[in-house]
C-alpha cells in the first residue's frame, strides 16, 4: 500500500547564534513555526531490498546523501523490517530556501514508513533518529510553535500561535547553511558587533571583540526576549509559573498581532546574508511596507516571510513582490492540531 503524507515547511521566528561548541555545532536559540506550504511524500514497501528515491526536481539527490534515504536506513533497522522502500518526493518547496524542506521530507518519510509497515517506533527512538540526521528534523515531530535550543535539535512545544496569514517569498538564490555559519564566524573574528543590524549601523573600527557580552550572555538575552514575548504584561509576573501555559495561551490568542520586533527577536543570519545579497533585504522591506507586522529571513535563507493581519493584506504584498520578479505565495501559520490532521 502506498502512503501519502504532506511535508510541511517551517519558518524561524528569530534565530540567535551562540558560541561554537566542542562538537562542531553552534549553540542556537530559535522559535520554529510550521506553515501550510508543503511537499508531498509517497512511500510504499515492496518485495526486495534497498531504498529507491524518485523526484522530478534535479536539485534533489536520489542517492544515499538524501535525508529521506538516511532516515529510512535507520528506521528500517530499528523496526527490524525488510523490503524495498520506494519514496516519491513531489517537490513544491525550494531547495536551500531556509524552509526546512529536506528535513521535513525526512520526517514525513519516516512517519509514512511506519504506516506502510504497520509498525511504530517509540517516541524517544523517533526523536533520536531524527536528531542523528539533522538539527531541525525533530521540530517536525512536534509541529506548531516550537522552541529550539542546543544546536536546534533539542525541541520543546510552545503554546501555539493563532493561525495567521503569511507571505513566503522565495527568490531564486541558493544559500548554503554551512557557508552562512562560516561567514558568521568570520564576522565574529573580524570584531563586528553582533548587535549591529546588517546595513543599518556602521561598527566602530576600534572594537576588537564581537560584542561586549559573552556568547552565553547573548543566549540569555534571547531567552529573556522570548519570555517577554510569550508572557504578555497581563499575565501578572508569571503568577502560575510552570503551570501557567494555558494563561499564556489565552494572552497570545487575545493579541494575535504580536510585536516580535519590539522584543528584540531577530535572525542573526540576516547580518551575514543581507550584505552579500542586498536584494533579499529589499524583499523584507517590501513586506514591511506592505503591512507585515513582522518580517524576517527564515533560517539562513533565502526564503523571507512576512506575517500579516489579514489575508487581503498578504495577497496584496505577494502581488507586489511578483511584480518585481520575486516568487511569493500566500500561506498561513499552522497550529499543532492542524499539522497532524490526516486528510490524505
Amino acid at each position: 500500500m502506498r502512503i501519502c503524507v504532506r511535508s510541511f515547511a517551517k519558518i524561524n521566528l528569530g534565530l540567535r547564534i551562540g558560541a561554537l561548541r566542542d562538537d562542531g555545532f553552534h549553540e542556537l536559540r530559535t522559535v520554529y513555526q510550521t506553515i501550510a506550504l508543503h511537499d508531498i511524500i509517497r512511500v510504499q514497501v515492496v518485495r526486495g531490498s534497498g531504498i529507491e528515491i524518485r523526484c522530478d526536481d534535479p536539485q534533489v539527490p536520489t542517492d544515499a546523501s538524501n535525508t529521506c534515504y538516511r532516515i529510512v536506513e535507520r528506521a528500517m533497522a530499528a523496526l527490524q523490517a525488510r523490503g524495498r522502500v520506494v519514496i516519491e518526493i513531489e517537490k513544491r518547496l525550494p531547495v536551500q530556501g531556509g524552509l526546512g524542506g529536506a528535513s521535513s521530507n525526512a520526517v514525513a518519510t519516516m512517519l509514512a514508513l511506519e504506516r506502510a509497515l504497520k509498525k511504530e517506533l517509540a517516541g524517544p527512538e523517533k526523536f533520536r533518529i531524527a536528531a542523528e540526521i539533522g538539527s531541525d528534523l525533530p521540530l517536525f515531530l512536534i509541529g506548531g510553535t516550537v522552541l529550539g535550543v542546543g544546536h536546534g535539535e533539542e525541541v520543546y512545544p510552545l503554546p501555539d500561535l493563532p493561525e495567521m496569514p503569511c507571505v513566503v517569498a522565495t527568490p531564486e538564490i541558493g544559500i548554503s547553511t554551512p557557508q552562512a555559519f562560516r561567514d558568521w564566524d568570520e564576522r565574529c573574528s573580524a570584531g563586528i558587533p553582533a548587535r549591529v543590524r546588517a546595513g543599518t549601523v556602521r561598527p566602530r573600527a576600534s572594537r576588537a571583540k564581537l560584542t561586549a557580552s559573552s556568547p552565553s550572555d547573548r543566549m540569555m538575552g534571547v531567552g529573556v526576549a522570548i519570555s517577554a514575548w510569550l508572557n504578555p504584561p497581563n499575565n501578572a509576573k508569571f503568577k502560575k509559573h510552570l503551570s501557567g501555559v494555558s494563561a499564556v495561551g489565552r494572552g497570545r490568542a487575545e493579541s494575535p498581532l504580536l510585536d516580535l520586533d519590539r522584543t528584540g527577536i531577530e535572525n542573526d543570519f540576516e547580518q551575514v546574508v543581507f550584505p552579500q545579497y542586498p536584494e533579499l533585504r529589499e524583499v523584507k522591506r517590501v513586506l514591511e511596507r506592505g503591512g507585515a507586522f513582522y518580517a524576517s529571513l527564515s533560517g539562513s535563507g533565502s526564503a523571507i516571510y512576512g506575517l500579516f493581519a489579514t489575508r487581503a493584506m498578504a495577497a496584496k504584498a505577494a502581488a507586489k513582490l511578483r511584480e518585481t520578479g520575486v516568487e511569493a505565495q500566500v500561506s498561513s501559520t499552522l497550529t499543532r492540531r492542524h499539522c497532524w490532521k490526516e486528510d490524505f
